[in-house]
């Protein structure tokens, strides 16, 4: 059940962010407020069915980095330093993606400068990230099934004739 869920959680995450990569208008600082309420509702809700350890949480984290991008001020060289130490599930192409697609909602908000992206971009260029920008939404985990020893020993086990296993011999 742990691994089903944690393939699950992958999913929802892969979809999610793929959608926030190539969607401008998803781009806001309410997306990333939505985002984290949600996130923080699947959290709960696997805390509530005892499903802590499956590691399902974390596989959420680039939404929820994402999410937190998305809320942050976007304007100092500390706010680079801030977003860069905070992202590191977020490819620096990602990264680049979302504040290029960042769509200010209300008069409040500010769109990201050039000047802005380029400070995060050389802030994260020592960075070794793979060239990918999408999630793979059909990464499959691998199942693992846990061994149980049987109680039953080789010695005590008959086979029926009807099988026809004579070939086999009881060492």
């Amino acid at each position: 059940i742990q691994q089903v869920f944690k393939q699950l959680f992958y999913v929802i995450n892969a979809v999610a962010l793929n959608n926030l990569l190539l969607r401008k208008d998803v781009c806001s600082w309410s997306t990333g407020m939505q985002l984290r309420f949600n996130i923080t509702q699947l959290e709960e809700w696997l805390r509530g069915k005892n499903l802590q350890q499956s590691g399902a949480a974390q596989t959420l984290e680039p939404l929820i980095q994402a999410a937190q991008l998305l809320q942050l001020k976007k304007k100092t060289s500390e706010d680079a330093e801030a977003i860069c130490s905070l992202c590191t599930s977020l490819t620096t192409q990602q990264i680049v993606k979302i504040l290029n697609l960042y769509t200010p909602v209300n008069e409040f908000e500010e769109r990201v400068t050039v000047a802005f992206i380029r400070d995060i971009q050389t802030h994260l260029q020592e960075r070794n990230d793979p060239p990918q920008l999408l999630l793979d939404f059909k990464h499959m985990f691998p199942v693992l099934f846990p061994f149980n020893p049987s109680s039953i020993t080789m010695d005590s086990i008959h086979l029926p004739a009807a099988l026809n296993l004579e070939f086999l011999n009881k060492v």
